[in-house]
């Protein structure tokens, strides 16, 4: 089974964000998770595209998955996809055809998913999942970092793997190398880990400690 960590650089020191992305890539990330907030459809605000464009070109090597909580999305989608994001996942509620803005995506030339809030039923995908490259499961409200998992979404990983059981499963929320064994048990393969990560005072260290938790998981 292959799983991936994506340091949540929402929970990164904004002072030293080089600095910051530089020390986890090191350590091992698999891709940089990227959360952009526009304070409407949640109550934060956060990255733009430029910060985006500058990542990616000062660290290429690495892939930007970029969160889109903002509505509406289609301009934001466009700019992401010029900014280098290697996907973009979308909210259902944030936009009027979902299919459209899910097909911008795939047109530009990345990968697209869709992100489910807690209370988001996984029916709200059954008519697009041909679109759909991978499935982001929010295990907290989205807004802001540092959030405890919400136990309740485990069930509903477990629900989605096994109606879609060759999505991948992404995981954003709370993660931590005391559940991470529990969410890969339920069928997700990817995590986004902010603070378990940022504010650790080993970058690498935590990292494989979760690593370690997922390959116990595999036997």
């Amino acid at each position: 089974m292959l799983y991936q960590i994506l340091p949540s650089l929402l929970s990164a020191d904004m002072m030293c964000l080089r600095d910051e992305v530089e020390a986890v890539i090191k350590a091992g990330a698999d891709m940089l998770h990227f959360d952009v907030m526009d304070n409407h459809y949640v109550p934060n605000l956060t990255f733009g595209p430029m910060i985006c464009k500058q990542i990616h070109d000062a660290f290429s090597e690495v892939p930007l998955d970029v969160h889109l909580m903002v509505e509406p999305v289609d301009d934001l989608i466009e700019q992401f996809a010029k900014a280098g994001a290697k996907r973009i996942s979308i909210h259902p509620d944030a936009t009027i055809h979902l299919d459209r803005s899910l097909q911008l995506i795939k047109d530009s030339g990345i990968e697209a998913g869709i992100a489910l809030n807690p209370s988001t039923p996984i029916e709200a995908i059954q008519w697009c999942a041909h679109r759909l490259d991978f499935i982001l499961v929010m295990t907290v409200n989205p807004g802001f970092g540092g959030q405890k998992l919400i136990p309740e979404i485990v069930n509903k990983i477990k629900a989605l793997h096994d109606v879609y059981p060759k999505l991948p499963i992404c995981v954003d929320g709370g993660v931590s190398v005391d559940n991470i064994a529990n969410l890969a048990a339920a069928g997700a393969t990817q995590f986004v880990a902010g603070s378990a990560i940022f504010n650790s005072d080993d970058y690498a260290s935590t990292i494989d400690a979760l690593r370690v938790k997922l390959a116990r998981n595999a036997h």
